[in-house]
Protein backbone atom coordinates (compact mmCIF):
# COMPACT_ATOMS: atom_id res chain seq x y z
CA UNK A 1 0.00 0.00 0.00
CA UNK A 2 1.20 3.54 -0.80
CA UNK A 3 1.57 6.57 1.09
CA UNK A 4 -0.13 9.36 -0.35
CA UNK A 5 1.39 12.39 0.60
CA UNK A 6 -0.20 15.93 0.22
CA UNK A 7 1.58 18.91 -0.20
CA UNK A 8 0.20 22.29 1.07
CA UNK A 9 -0.16 25.06 -1.29
CA UNK A 10 0.39 28.45 0.47
CA UNK A 11 -1.98 31.44 -0.96
CA UNK A 12 -0.09 33.80 -3.55
CA UNK A 13 2.21 36.52 -1.00
CA UNK A 14 -0.32 39.15 -2.84
CA UNK A 15 -3.31 37.31 -1.04
CA UNK A 16 -1.20 37.39 2.28
CA UNK A 17 -0.59 40.64 1.83
CA UNK A 18 -4.46 41.68 1.41
CA UNK A 19 -4.99 39.87 4.22
CA UNK A 20 -2.68 41.63 6.02
CA UNK A 21 -3.40 45.16 5.26
CA UNK A 22 -7.32 44.33 6.22
CA UNK A 23 -6.82 43.57 9.65
CA UNK A 24 -4.18 46.45 10.22
CA UNK A 25 -6.52 48.82 8.50
CA UNK A 26 -8.92 48.46 11.54
CA UNK A 27 -8.61 48.57 15.20
CA UNK A 28 -11.23 45.90 15.54
CA UNK A 29 -10.64 42.66 13.35
CA UNK A 30 -14.12 41.60 13.99
CA UNK A 31 -15.34 44.48 12.74
CA UNK A 32 -14.96 48.17 12.08
CA UNK A 33 -15.25 50.77 15.32
CA UNK A 34 -16.00 53.60 12.75
CA UNK A 35 -19.60 53.12 14.51
CA UNK A 36 -18.03 53.93 18.06
CA UNK A 37 -16.03 56.90 16.71
CA UNK A 38 -19.16 58.34 15.14
CA UNK A 39 -21.59 57.88 17.93
CA UNK A 40 -18.72 59.78 19.83
CA UNK A 41 -17.97 62.19 17.14
CA UNK A 42 -15.82 64.98 18.37
CA UNK A 43 -17.86 65.48 21.53
CA UNK A 44 -16.24 65.81 25.05
CA UNK A 45 -17.04 63.45 27.80
CA UNK A 46 -18.29 66.21 30.61
CA UNK A 47 -19.77 66.00 34.35
CA UNK A 48 -23.24 66.25 34.83
CA UNK A 49 -25.13 66.72 37.86
CA UNK A 50 -28.79 65.76 38.38
CA UNK A 51 -31.31 66.45 41.12
CA UNK A 52 -34.67 64.78 41.47
CA UNK A 53 -36.94 63.29 43.98
CA UNK A 54 -37.97 59.73 43.51
CA UNK A 55 -41.45 58.78 44.83
CA UNK A 56 -42.19 55.25 45.63
CA UNK A 57 -45.97 54.87 45.92
CA UNK A 58 -46.98 51.83 48.28
CA UNK A 59 -50.30 52.95 49.42
CA UNK A 60 -53.57 54.29 47.77
CA UNK A 61 -55.16 53.32 44.22
CA UNK A 62 -52.68 54.06 42.19
CA UNK A 63 -49.57 52.42 43.54
CA UNK A 64 -45.95 52.89 41.95
CA UNK A 65 -44.12 49.71 43.42
CA UNK A 66 -45.93 46.26 43.45
CA UNK A 67 -44.33 43.29 44.87
CA UNK A 68 -44.28 40.34 42.15
CA UNK A 69 -42.37 37.71 43.86
CA UNK A 70 -41.65 36.87 47.80
CA UNK A 71 -39.74 33.75 49.14
CA UNK A 72 -42.17 31.71 51.79
CA UNK A 73 -39.55 32.80 54.87
CA UNK A 74 -39.99 36.48 53.72
CA UNK A 75 -42.97 37.15 55.92
CA UNK A 76 -41.18 35.93 58.96
CA UNK A 77 -37.95 37.79 57.79
CA UNK A 78 -37.48 41.32 59.63
CA UNK A 79 -35.71 42.66 56.59
CA UNK A 80 -37.77 41.63 53.83
CA UNK A 81 -35.32 38.96 52.65
CA UNK A 82 -36.67 37.66 49.38
CA UNK A 83 -38.80 39.90 48.36
CA UNK A 84 -39.02 41.01 44.62
CA UNK A 85 -40.74 44.66 43.70
CA UNK A 86 -40.88 46.38 39.99
CA UNK A 87 -41.25 49.89 39.81
CA UNK A 88 -42.30 52.53 37.94
CA UNK A 89 -41.77 55.65 40.63
CA UNK A 90 -42.40 59.40 39.38
CA UNK A 91 -39.33 61.23 39.27
CA UNK A 92 -39.80 65.38 40.39
CA UNK A 93 -37.54 68.49 40.48
CA UNK A 94 -38.65 68.82 43.69
CA UNK A 95 -40.32 66.64 46.88
CA UNK A 96 -43.67 66.90 46.64
CA UNK A 97 -45.51 65.05 44.32
CA UNK A 98 -47.12 67.94 42.32
CA UNK A 99 -44.41 69.68 41.52
CA UNK A 100 -42.64 69.14 38.33
CA UNK A 101 -42.57 65.79 36.63
CA UNK A 102 -39.02 65.55 35.07
CA UNK A 103 -39.51 61.22 34.38
CA UNK A 104 -40.10 58.29 35.54
CA UNK A 105 -37.75 55.39 37.50
CA UNK A 106 -38.70 51.84 36.10
CA UNK A 107 -37.14 48.84 37.01
CA UNK A 108 -36.74 46.55 40.14
CA UNK A 109 -35.53 46.24 43.53
CA UNK A 110 -35.16 43.10 45.84
CA UNK A 111 -34.32 42.43 49.65
CA UNK A 112 -31.26 41.00 49.11
CA UNK A 113 -29.88 41.23 52.99
CA UNK A 114 -30.48 39.24 56.14
CA UNK A 115 -29.04 41.46 58.30
CA UNK A 116 -29.86 44.25 57.77
CA UNK A 117 -32.71 46.06 54.71
CA UNK A 118 -30.91 46.12 51.78
CA UNK A 119 -32.00 46.01 48.29
CA UNK A 120 -30.46 45.18 45.12
CA UNK A 121 -31.55 48.30 42.84
CA UNK A 122 -31.47 48.14 39.33
CA UNK A 123 -33.47 50.62 37.35
CA UNK A 124 -33.59 53.48 34.66
CA UNK A 125 -34.01 56.81 35.07
CA UNK A 126 -35.89 57.46 32.20
CA UNK A 127 -36.16 61.42 31.43
CA UNK A 128 -39.19 62.98 29.81
CA UNK A 129 -38.37 66.82 30.46
CA UNK A 130 -35.89 69.28 28.73
CA UNK A 131 -32.51 68.65 27.05
CA UNK A 132 -32.65 65.15 28.18
CA UNK A 133 -36.27 64.46 27.33
CA UNK A 134 -35.96 60.44 25.59
CA UNK A 135 -32.65 59.89 27.41
CA UNK A 136 -31.85 57.79 29.94
CA UNK A 137 -29.29 56.55 33.23
CA UNK A 138 -29.10 53.12 34.37
CA UNK A 139 -28.16 52.12 37.77
CA UNK A 140 -27.57 49.29 39.67
CA UNK A 141 -26.50 48.59 43.01
CA UNK A 142 -26.60 47.74 46.70
CA UNK A 143 -29.04 49.80 48.88
CA UNK A 144 -28.70 50.06 52.46
CA UNK A 145 -31.88 51.90 53.33
CA UNK A 146 -31.69 53.03 56.57
CA UNK A 147 -28.05 54.35 55.90
CA UNK A 148 -28.34 58.40 55.99
CA UNK A 149 -26.64 58.54 52.43
CA UNK A 150 -26.72 55.38 49.97
CA UNK A 151 -24.12 55.15 46.84
CA UNK A 152 -25.11 53.50 43.56
CA UNK A 153 -23.50 53.33 40.41
CA UNK A 154 -24.26 54.44 37.08
CA UNK A 155 -23.75 51.65 34.80
CA UNK A 156 -24.56 53.13 31.75
CA UNK A 157 -27.29 55.47 29.39
CA UNK A 158 -28.94 56.31 26.28
CA UNK A 159 -29.59 59.41 24.22
CA UNK A 160 -27.38 62.02 25.47
CA UNK A 161 -26.26 59.95 27.96
CA UNK A 162 -24.61 57.13 25.96
CA UNK A 163 -21.15 55.24 27.44
CA UNK A 164 -22.29 57.08 31.13
CA UNK A 165 -20.80 56.15 33.65
CA UNK A 166 -20.46 57.48 37.73
CA UNK A 167 -22.19 57.30 41.11
CA UNK A 168 -25.77 58.15 42.31
CA UNK A 169 -26.49 59.16 45.82
CA UNK A 170 -29.88 58.71 47.86
CA UNK A 171 -30.96 60.38 50.92
CA UNK A 172 -34.36 59.38 52.20
CA UNK A 173 -36.74 62.78 52.47
CA UNK A 174 -39.26 60.99 54.00
CA UNK A 175 -40.55 57.49 54.82
CA UNK A 176 -43.86 56.82 56.10
CA UNK A 177 -44.11 53.32 58.21
CA UNK A 178 -47.59 53.01 58.12
CA UNK A 179 -48.05 52.65 54.28
CA UNK A 180 -44.46 52.02 53.49
CA UNK A 181 -44.43 55.24 51.23
CA UNK A 182 -41.06 57.07 50.67
CA UNK A 183 -39.31 59.92 49.01
CA UNK A 184 -35.99 59.82 47.96
CA UNK A 185 -33.64 62.62 46.76
CA UNK A 186 -31.25 61.49 44.43
CA UNK A 187 -28.09 63.68 43.48
CA UNK A 188 -26.59 61.87 40.26
CA UNK A 189 -22.87 62.41 38.95
CA UNK A 190 -22.60 61.08 35.19
CA UNK A 191 -19.49 61.66 32.76
CA UNK A 192 -20.82 61.39 29.31
CA UNK A 193 -20.40 62.70 25.70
Amino acid sequence: MATRITLLKFPSPFIILFFFLAFAATDNPFGSSKPIRSAIGKHKEKLSHLRFFWHDIVSGPNPTVVQIASAPSTRNSSTFFGSLSMIDDPLTEGPDLSSKLLGRAQGFYASASQQEVGLLMAMNFAFIEGKYNGSTISIMGRNTVFSSVREMPVIGGSGLFRFARGYALAKTNMFDLKTGDAIIEYNVFVMHY
